[in-house]
């Protein structure tokens, strides 16, 4: 349930009530319009929120070529495989039909490797992988029905180390297994098992020399954030595994990351002490490398994430998280020593190392994501490609301001954007309408990273908080653990208590409150309007409105997520009904927009069609909005736009207001044009 992030937004009432003032957008300079919060003109329109953005991740270097992926909305969401050489500007190499991306666990990730300038990638229109030189017609290494991830090339043995799924059958619980695909073969080939029998696989690395292999594997029903095993075995003459050996991890704790260092030592990240720390394995023993009362892992939704490389034998560059915050440093194991790293942008995903630079997907509050290069013993960072080249001017940022607010007598983290606008103030003695925003996953986070989507609403007077709720990752274990047999409870109450704390500042109005998310966040923003009559409204994205449907309908990899969640189906049948918000819309009593992309195989469409008629049965204003082609995440500009603009339309009609923009007529049910 882990989907791309999405601001939101919220109408003005005709009729602005409220206590607090406009201080938050003040700003000196000429004379401002004086117009109600939420109706102020934005430079921002959806068409420039959405226009060149790209998705922009998974980082290799090859020789002297760095290549990343491009996610382009502009081109129907197509991954772009780039690369940049030295002294010459970045180029497309993979081909205009190509889109590089895999369906392994459905979210997929770590959809290409290289190795001197031959590119191995996955092509997502038959899930079949392919060699190819920048410039040459690809060649199919892979017969259709498999899907491939995380290649690596094993040089000596001439073969790529994947991780594979049969799609054969049409298997409801497709087999994984880690193969090994021969790259001198004549006809494309399926490839041979080296693991096989657990329900997933990830991270095959080959140490340096070449003799072993370490991989990560875990079963239902654990998630990889739950508990995952690091194993270690001898290569055989054939290169096939030989008495593997669990070296770390089990059912009660995750690993992340398995890496090799350059003199062949085994280094990984794991939460056995509630933090996600850095160890290296000696012998039969794991050792700790730097304690921290910090993450140094993430949340494995997708294949290929890394939070730390290698510089040199006794020296790594590594990412951390603290406070909800990523943060980039130098660690030295001769003697122990971090270097903590004072960037302009911090590190969020993707890092890669060489012996001279590190290259990572970084951003600020004020500029947003960028594949970037630090040189070891540099000063500035080297922006190589910018996921946006229109920038907001500064004095219509609303930079983040990170708070923690009590929920239930429990910390709880959140991110929080007040209303700008230099050319715009609110009449005296107002509040702005507040948007409550909740992340996918939901074991994930939200970051203080720029998104043109947040200042989309921001500079139209929209006050936004972006919720670290009790189970989001990035603050250690037992805070990810509140989540646990709790989702819809804890979620839902720290996304109302954050709204709450906000009204008691002076900075949100108590009948302006509304609450928006993406999947799992779309479940917490049904439920909170279901279950509390804190919000006035709400916007979900491909939202859960009936778990027990999730339950017998997803994918593979999350089929068994909702055990550690809500607790065992069908066993716990009552729980799932009396947390499904499709059974309790009688006590829903405000407006819904509904947001659907009709390919969506992660929460069917049938979820919002269901939510949508049974709000519209009762009366209560509801948009159903869908989008062809699209699965779960909106990637076409054309489609990102429609929905922000949707949004805004919606809630000008329920709350009375005319928005500045021109915006295209959106149906709603039980609401009188």
């Amino acid at each position: 349930m882990a989907a791309m992030r999405y601001a939101a937004a919220v109408g003005v009432l005709g009729m602005m009530v409220g206590c607090g003032g406009s201080g938050d957008s003040a700003a000196p300079g000429p004379a401002r319009t004086v117009a109600p919060y939420g109706a102020w003109a934005s430079p921002l329109s959806a068409a420039r929120a959405t226009a060149g953005a790209l998705r922009l991740g998974q980082i290799a270097v090859d020789g002297d070529d760095v290549y990343w992926l491009e996610g382009r909305a502009s081109e129907a969401g197509r991954n772009v495989l780039v690369r940049a050489s030295a002294g010459a500007p970045p180029v497309d190499v993979s081909p205009r039909d190509f889109n590089v991306r895999t369906r392994v666990h459905e979210y997929g990730g770590a959809a290409y490797t290289v190795h001197q300038g031959t590119i191995y990638a996955s092509n997502f229109a038959d899930q079949k992988l392919y060699a190819f030189i920048a410039g040459q017609a690809p060649k199919a290494l892979t017969p259709e029905g498999y899907f491939y991830a995380q290649c690596r090339v094993d040089v000596a043995r001439k073969r790529l180390l994947c991780v594979r799924e049969d799609h054969t059958k049409g298997d409801a619980q497709p087999p994984a297994a880690l193969v090994a695909i021969p790259l001198g073969a004549t006809a494309p080939a399926a490839g041979v098992v080296l693991a096989s029998g657990a329900d997933f696989y990830s991270d095959p690395v080959l140490s340096p020399d070449g003799t072993q292999l370490a991989w990560l594997q875990w079963d239902h029903p654990n998630m990889p954030w739950d508990g995952t095993s690091l194993f270690l075995a001898d290569l055989d003459a054939r290169g096939v595994p030989k008495a593997p050996v669990r070296v770390a991890g089990g059912p009660e704790e995750s690993i992340f990351q398995p890496s090799w260092s350059p003199d062949g030592r085994l280094y990984f990240v794991s939460d056995r002490t509630g933090w996600w720390n850095l160890y290296r394995q000696q012998g039969s023993v794991s050792e700790p490398v730097h304690a921290m009362q910090a993450e140094f892992g993430k949340p494995q939704w997708v294949f290929g994430m890394t939070t730390y490389a290698f510089q040199s034998d006794n020296r790594l560059v590594v990412t951390w998280s603290e406070q909800g915050r990523w943060r980039m440093g130098l660690l030295n194991l001769e003697p122990r020593r971090l270097e903590r790293l004072d960037l302009a942008l911090d590190p969020l995903e993707a890092l890669v190392s060489t012996s001279r630079a590190a290259y990572f997907v970084g951003g600020s509050p004020t500029e947003g994501p960028a594949i970037t290069r630090v040189s070891y013993g540099g000063v500035e960072a080297e922006i190589l490609r910018r996921s946006r080249e229109d920038t907001l001017e500064a004095a219509y940022v609303s930079a983040p301001e990170a708070i923690t607010f009590d929920s239930a007598g429990q910390e709880t983290h959140a991110f929080y954007y007040a209303p700008v606008n230099p050319a715009f103030e609110a009449p005296a003695g107002t509040a702005p309408p507040l948007l409550v925003l909740s992340h996918g996953g939901p074991t994930g986070a939200t970051d203080p990273v720029f998104d043109a989507e947040v200042q989309f609403w921001t500079t139209r007077g929209f006050a936004v908080i972006d919720v670290n709720y009790g189970g989001s990752t990035g603050y250690g274990r037992a805070y990810r653990k509140r989540l646990n047999g709790q989702w819809g409870i804890v979620d839902v109450r720290d996304a109302v208590n954050a709204a709450k704390h906000l009204v008691a500042a002076g900075k949100a109005d108590p009948a302006r409150l509304i609450t928006r998310g993406g999947s799992a966040g779309g479940y917490t923003t049904l439920a909170a309007l279901t279950f509390h009559d804190t919000f006035k409204a709400g916007a979900s994205y491909y939202g859960i409105s009936d778990l027990e449907v999730l339950a017998k309908d997803t994918h593979k990899f999350e089929s068994r997520y909702m055990d550690s969640l809500v607790g065992p189906y069908p066993a716990l049948q009552a729980t799932y009904r009396e947390r499904s918000p499709i059974h309790f819309v009688d006590k829903l009593n405000c407006a819904l927009i509904l947001l659907q992309g009709l390919d969506d195989k992660v929460v069917p469409p049938s979820q919002s069609q269901m939510m949508a008629d049974a709000v519209r049965k009762k009366g209560l204003p509801v948009a159903y909005v869908t989008f062809e082609g699209e699965q779960h995440g909106f990637r076409k500009a054309e489609n990102i736009v429609r929905a922000l603009e949707s949004e805004l339309y919606f809630y000008g009609k329920v709350f009375g207001f005319t928005p500045a923009d021109t915006l295209a007529r959106v149906s709603i049910d039980n609401l009188r044009d």
